[in-house]
């Protein structure tokens, strides 16, 4: 019997998903979370790794590079534009939401080899940052930067969705999402000790922060070869019992644990679905913020009053404020098992941390204001990156999705490094911390309406289903089968929202 086939009789065993919480199920997760692949641990870091190549100080670049005025963003922009145009290597010659390919291209290979591949791709552009000479070659080497590290996160997300159910996955991500958060603890702490090194070799400080940065991305993506995971259902480290039970719980929850061939009509259910693009706008308004502050966040404090070192030993505190409220956010949020609620309060302590930088006349005020703007943007990102993998159910349709979450979401990216340039820094950044709370109120009201909206769905089935009966909403019967299930995905009758 193959693994598949006795992970459809485990199914038929069960009388439904829940039943899968045993002390088996707890110690299948804890194997796969961290004895043999440590999958948690290892995408953190390299996602951690991400961030860090990000992290020198700017005022030295554009003073060693000559690059005037808001150039610097420019060059800032640049690695977002690469990022949104190659997260998805095509592999098709049709042109159509090309980020869909990237999802085809991770199915083909196989991530234990592609995950760790690209980050020693980003690991070798991230060194040759440190030997430009002039604005050109800062400009190309972003751009190269961008496309190297576009596959990381949504081929992360994806592979999570073959190993963990649902409502599993979003405390998985903001673990993996608070590397992020530590990423800029650490990045503050290491850009001043790495900076002590100008000088050294005929080379200026940041030159040293890219090189050894990026030779640590490099020699940890070697390691990643050996550790991260391949395909649930060819997992090396389970038994052939284990895979068996790990994809019949995925069976039991949703459809993460079949094999879904490609077919358009998947993409077109996912471009017309309005809960999709809600998702991506949502990411959208939550960009903005993030980036703007991850990326200005030395300059902000700088801008207080204190000196370009100081600045960064005093991101240290922020971020690790931040991680801790994802930690937070999360566990409450799996606890109650609502999402939104966490996503909407994150966006109101970030308003709270803007207005308190906009109206404080203080140094030590405006640095609790930075406090609460990091944590609120960070939690809620956090929260709001697994929401449509976990809500959107075929995998071709689930692919689209995220993709689309992160490309719609990277150009808010874009205009947010845009808008933190020299010329709007008068007033320690009113201008663009006014703006900053305009996103992060759109994205509060998408929040709502998210909410809102597949609340009501689940509500209308509940009816149905309490009254015997009902149709899916493109018209078919609602059959209860488990081939009837896939083929409906998230518009089947008995699936239900997390919301």
């Amino acid at each position: 019997m193959s693994v598949q086939e006795k992970a459809a009789s485990l199914i038929d065993s069960e009388t439904s998903g829940d039943n899968f919480d045993s002390e088996e199920d707890r110690k299948l997760l804890r194997k796969v979370d961290w004895r043999q692949v440590q999958l948690l641990p290892v995408l953190t870091l390299l996602y951690l790794l991400s961030f860090l190549d990000r992290y020198v100080d700017s005022v030295e670049i554009c003073r060693d590079l000559h690059v005037s005025g808001a150039n610097y963003n420019v060059s800032l922009a640049i690695y977002f534009v690469a990022y949104v145009l190659f997260e998805v290597p095509s592999n098709v010659r049709i042109f159509l939401l090309s980020h869909l390919t990237y999802y085809i291209r991770l199915k083909r290979f196989d991530p234990q080899y592609w995950l760790p591949f690209i980050t020693l791709l980003w690991g070798i552009v991230s060194v040759c940052q440190g030997l430009v000479k002039n604005q050109a070659g800062l400009f190309g080497i972003r751009f190269l930067l961008g496309i190297t590290e576009a596959g990381l996160f949504p081929g992360v997300i994806y592979v999570f969705s073959v190993y963990y159910r649902r409502r599993e996955r979003h405390w998985r991500v903001a673990v993996f999402f608070g590397g992020a958060a530590l990423a800029g603890a650490f990045g503050g702490v290491l850009a001043y000790a790495i900076g002590l090194m100008d000088g050294v070799g005929g080379r200026r400080g940041w030159e040293w922060i890219f090189i050894l940065e990026g030779t640590l991305t490099a020699v940890v993506s070697l390691i990643a070869f050996f550790i991260v995971p391949t395909w649930s259902h060819k997992a090396k480290f389970l038994t052939e019992p284990e895979r068996a039970r790990l994809l019949a719980r995925l069976a039991a929850d949703s459809d993460a644990g079949k094999d879904e061939a490609f077919e358009w009509q998947h993409v077109r259910q996912a471009l017309t679905d309005h809960l999709v693009w809600a998702y991506a706008l949502l990411f959208h308004g939550y960009a903005f913020v993030l980036y703007s502050l991850s990326l200005f966040l030395p300059t902000i404090i700088a801008g207080l009053g204190f000196q370009a070192w100081q600045a960064q030993l005093m991101t240290v505190p922020p971020y690790a404020v931040a991680a801790f409220s994802i930690w937070g956010a999360a566990y409450l949020a799996a606890k109650y098992e609502r999402r939104a609620v966490f996503i909407i309060a994150g966006g109101f302590i970030a308003i709270i941390g803007y207005v308190i930088l906009i109206a404080s006349k203080t140094a030590g005020g405006q640095y609790v204001g930075v406090h609460f703007a990091t944590a609120g943007v960070y939690t809620g990102n956090a929260l709001l990156l697994s929401w449509p993998s976990e809500n959107v159910s075929g995998q071709t349709k689930r692919a689209v999705a995220v993709a689309l979450q992160i490309t719609i979401g990277d150009i808010g990216a874009v205009v947010g490094v845009l808008i933190y340039r020299p010329s709007f820094s008068g007033h320690r950044f009113r201008k663009p911390h006014i703006i900053a709370i305009g996103y992060v109120c759109f994205a509060i009201v998408v929040a709502a309406y998210l909410w809102w909206a597949m609340a009501r769905e689940n509500q209308r089935r509940d009816r149905l289903v309490g009254h015997g009966g009902g149709k899916e909403e493109g018209g078919d019967t609602t059959e209860d089968s488990e081939e009837e299930r896939i083929r409906q995905g998230d518009r089947h009758i008995r699936y239900r929202y997390q919301i």
